[in-house]
């Protein structure tokens, strides 16, 4: 059990690491490209947080283990929100760009509408709630318009800017101090992406284990202590991009990472291996469902979220965990 602790403890200090060179890699490139910090949010970050649920889901599916696989993606998005969201706003008031509340924030609802739609109706629309492998392209094909527009708007804002960024000037060497420069930063974000990933298998090995010593049931592992594991990267990154102001970050990474959980993993997941839903899941897919739709009214007044609304987000969760750890 003290070892189980210690490679938690290890794991905590590698996901803190790793945050805050992915933050400042990511932040800085944004502005040495032109691209706004909410789409590096929404794309490099999300997806490189998301690193450790897509591991765990493609093992789970492989081994047949679907349900570890639901419980990670669903669990994961209610604490990205629940959790992550929450504690972020109570470091700092988050800003709300405008884009993720009239495109990703409806995008992420859309997907967990989709998610509940398919798996009541069961796979291939059969008797049962699952999800079955024509469930996982219909995820996939919506993930690449996400992935379509998302990128198309990032090229366009970063169009002028980059050129002007890697424009020839006059003098000996003009393009060495931005060439190191990118290097730098995309060396952060590797290397933040590096010890993300390592933090967030030490995190969940550890905290696992350390809930099997102390009797904790196996179906609340995949829906806590695993899914709050694999969010580690978003936690450690979102907290520290709005430590530092960085809230298009912040919020970014956390939309961005719900649409990669559900439409991406879980379609990559089921696609392997069809799943059911297990017992109660359904009502855990509303609850997330839930969790997304709390932020419309909360970002829609002043386009920010307060930390008293943050406190209520967070209140929420361990409600949510409680109610769990009861069923």
């Amino acid at each position: 059990m003290w070892l189980d602790l210690l490679i938690l403890a290890a794991g905590l200090t590698l996901l803190v690491l790793g945050g805050d060179a992915l933050v400042r890699g990511a932040s800085d490139l944004a502005r040495r490209m032109g691209v706004a910090p909410v789409i590096v949010g929404l794309t490099v970050v999300a997806f490189g947080t998301s690193t450790p649920e897509l591991v765990v889901n493609v093992a789970a599916a492989l081994r047949g283990s679907t349900e570890i696989g639901f419980g990670n993606v669903v669990g994961s998005n209610v604490a990205n929100i629940g959790l992550i969201l929450g504690v972020s706003a109570l470091i700092t008031p988050l800003a709300i760009h405008r884009t993720l509340v009239v495109r990703e924030i409806p995008m992420m609802l859309l997907a967990c509408g989709v998610a509940i739609t398919l798996g009541w109706q069961g796979p291939g629309g059969a008797s049962g709630a699952g999800f079955g492998r024509s469930d996982g392209v219909i995820l996939l094909l919506l993930f690449s318009v996400f992935l379509y527009y998302t990128f198309a708007d990032a090229l366009r804002q970063r169009h002028d800017a980059f050129l002007d960024a890697v424009a020839p000037q006059e003098g000996p060497g003009p393009l060495a101090p931005p060439v190191r420069a990118i290097a730098t930063m995309v060396l952060l974000m590797t290397g933040g992406l590096a010890l993300l990933i390592a933090g967030g298998e030490f995190a969940v090995r550890g905290a696992t284990g350390f809930a099997r010593g102390i009797g904790v049931a196996e179906a609340v592992i995949g829906l806590t202590i695993v899914a709050v594991g694999t969010s580690l990267p978003e936690f450690a990154t979102s907290a520290l991009a709005a430590y530092r102001g960085q809230s298009d970050v912040a919020v970014g990474n956390i939309v961005g990472s719900n649409i990669y959980n559900m439409l991406f993993i879980w379609g990559i997941s089921v696609t392997i291996a069809p799943s059911p839903v297990p017992a109660g899941g359904m009502v855990d897919l509303i609850v997330m469902t839930a969790f997304s739709l709390l932020l419309v009214p909360l970002v829609l007044t002043q386009n920010r979220l307060s930390r008293a609304e943050g406190a209520l987000i967070l209140a929420g969760y361990v409600g949510y965990i409680g109610w769990l750890v009861v069923r």
